[in-house]
């Protein structure tokens, strides 16, 4: 498998710039698709990506969201309300991250929390593995708790407040840096997603993570009730990825020197290609996962077989050049 990789891309340059860290190739893993450990990489080779990013973890143990969690939506895209279930993040450490490391992943550690302080706590826990992990994504497309009228991710205030957290809970006393990466996890859910983003960075984010799900729900007609356990949920897949694109192509335009990791609805290598043009650094690949566990790897190949194809010599010289009106 990985032979029939090597010379699809023969000739073509993937390697990309994520801030300050250099990825095999552009092809990331999205959170909530590849487990918090190694299920999904004893399928597909973790070392054929640019990185995984795991299941958002909080400080503690989460059950997550009533059953149905999960149903498929029009288009072939799906609907999900997990709630952000997982074993915590000193579990994690312990038990996961371990197994994940074995199997030579890059690795992008997510987390989440319902106030400003659990996220600084998940981060605390977090401490001392900028050798094993090469980034911390904050996800900031969670509920809070402090204003239950809407996420962290639709206020510029609260994203910078958790933002700030983090990095002020990774950050040695005495160091102005931490010595991880941060990226944060915005939501497509906003007409402020510019300011949301401007505030992210402003508050010590290195990078961005566009986009998360699109708000959506789907009805049981013959039960008359919503299909999910918990109602409404996140529409994620094939029907999102022009919101994902718009959401990268204007905060790229706002702040060009900024890496951005663009997911939603990416299912080919040339949905890849359209999001490198629109200003993304990196690629995500979530819902397709799902389906096909070794999608994100049949989409490295289709990218450097579309390089190959138009004279691309190196993968990087495709992100933001997209021609604007």
């Amino acid at each position: 498998m990985r032979a029939r990789r090597e010379r699809c891309a023969k000739g073509v340059d993937l390697a990309v710039e994520l801030g300050p860290v250099t990825l095999v190739n552009p092809v990331i893993a999205a959170a909530g698709t590849f487990g918090h450990g190694d299920e999904v990489a004893r399928l597909c080779d973790p070392t054929g990506l640019g990185a995984i990013t795991v299941k958002s973890l909080a400080a503690y143990p989460w059950p997550g969201n009533p059953a149905p969690r999960v149903c498929p939506a029009v288009g072939g895209g799906m609907l999900n309300s997990v709630g952000l279930a997982g074993p915590g993040v000193e579990r994690w450490v312990a038990e996961d991250l371990p197994r994940l490391r074995e199997r030579g992943a890059s690795v992008i550690v997510s987390v989440w929390g319902r106030t400003v302080e659990e996220f600084a706590a998940a981060a605390e826990r977090l401490g001392g593995l900028a050798g094993e992990v090469i980034a911390l994504e904050v996800n900031v497309s969670c509920p809070n708790l402090e204003d239950r009228s809407r996420m962290f991710a639709h206020d510029p205030e609260m994203t910078a407040a958790a933002v700030g957290a983090v990095r002020r809970a990774l950050t040695p006393a005495g160091s102005e840096r931490c010595g991880l990466p941060l990226f944060a996890k915005l939501s497509p859910n906003t007409s402020e997603l510019v300011e949301v983003a401007g505030a992210a960075l402003a508050a010590g984010a290195d990078g961005l993570t566009l986009v998360n799900t699109v708000l959506g729900l789907v009805v049981d007609a013959e039960r008359r009730r919503p299909a999910l356990g918990s109602g409404g949920g996140g529409l994620s897949g094939p029907p999102v990825k022009p919101v994902a694109l718009r959401a990268v192509w204007e905060v790229a335009r706002a702040y060009p020197a900024t890496p951005i990791i663009g997911t939603g609805g990416v299912t080919t290598g040339l949905d890849a290609v359209e999001m490198l043009l629109a200003g993304a650094s990196a690629v995500g690949v979530g819902t397709a996962t799902f389906a096909e566990p070794r999608a994100a790897l049949r989409i490295v190949t289709e990218l450097a077989r579309w390089c190959a194809r138009h004279g691309v010599e190196h993968v990087s010289e495709l992100v933001g050049a997209m021609e604007c009106p």
